[in-house]
């Protein structure tokens, strides 16, 4: 099949660092290709894949710019790079984004297969609104819990394709180490809180491996960060790909 995978252009593909949907893309892109799909990749300039990759930005648009200019620039950058994949839509069977509600209103006029995966929180006050106006975009879920704030506009859901990983990339190790692992973003939704308390009632060390995103700079200062204070609390900043795979081991 000719594929086109769709990925937002806020980190490279895959990600050096944290980066949740980019690394997902990836990881599907580079199975796709293994199976012998025509796969193009519409990414950031840094991404780097063994499908076709169209550079739809210089560079990662958080290597480039600051949170106030990102918020201006995010959004029409994207729409340029939406109507990219569009111009050239016969050129595959089907297109694969990744990238929200940005290529919703013009499915219609296409007519090669588009389906969007949902790979953020859907209880946005913009998201419903956007579902009831296109009700009929194929849709995608990372989880059946996903789905939950939607439920009652009855999207076209098409499936729910959970995350998935390269096993054979990530080291197993039979003895269990003495310490919890956080690893990711710290953010609202991600629960940091949680995994601090955790900790506290159970005696047991945890270690913090997490981005603090300048969308998430304020939640960090006001709620999370005199948490880290506690001594049973280790915070290791972002990991690179490297540090993912050694800290869990």
């Amino acid at each position: 099949m000719r594929i086109a995978q769709v990925a937002p252009m806020y980190e490279a593909v895959p990600p050096l660092r944290y980066g949740g949907t980019e690394r997902v893309v990836s990881y599907l892109t580079e199975e796709l290709v293994r199976r012998g799909h025509d796969v193009t990749l519409f990414a950031s300039g840094d991404s780097r894949t063994s499908a076709t990759l169209v550079p739809t930005s210089e560079k990662a648009l958080r290597e480039r710019f600051t949170l106030q200019e990102m918020r201006e620039v995010a959004p029409p950058l994207h729409m340029a790079m939406i109507g990219e994949v569009l111009q050239r839509a016969s050129e595959f069977d089907v297109i694969h984004c990744h990238t929200d509600y940005f290529a919703w209103a013009f499915l219609p006029f296409i007519h090669t297969p588009m389906l969007t995966t949902m790979h953020g929180r859907l209880d946005a006050p913009y998201i419903a609104p956007l579902v009831e106006r296109f009700p009929k975009n194929p849709l995608v879920s990372i989880s059946h819990h996903q789905r939950a704030p939607l439920a009652p506009l009855h999207p076209h859901w098409v499936g729910t394709v959970y995350n998935g990983i390269p096993v054979d990339q990530f080291p197993f190790s039979e003895k269990p180490g003495d310490y919890f692992l956080f690893l990711g973003r710290i953010a609202v939704e991600k629960r940091p809180d949680w995994a601090v308390e955790i900790a506290k009632r159970t005696g047991i060390k945890l270690k913090v491996a997490a981005k603090v995103d300048p969308y998430d700079q304020e939640y960090y200062e006001r709620e999370i960060k005199h948490l880290f204070d506690d001594p049973l609390v280790e915070f290791l900043g972002e990991a690179d790909e490297e540090e993912k795979r050694r800290l869990p081991t």
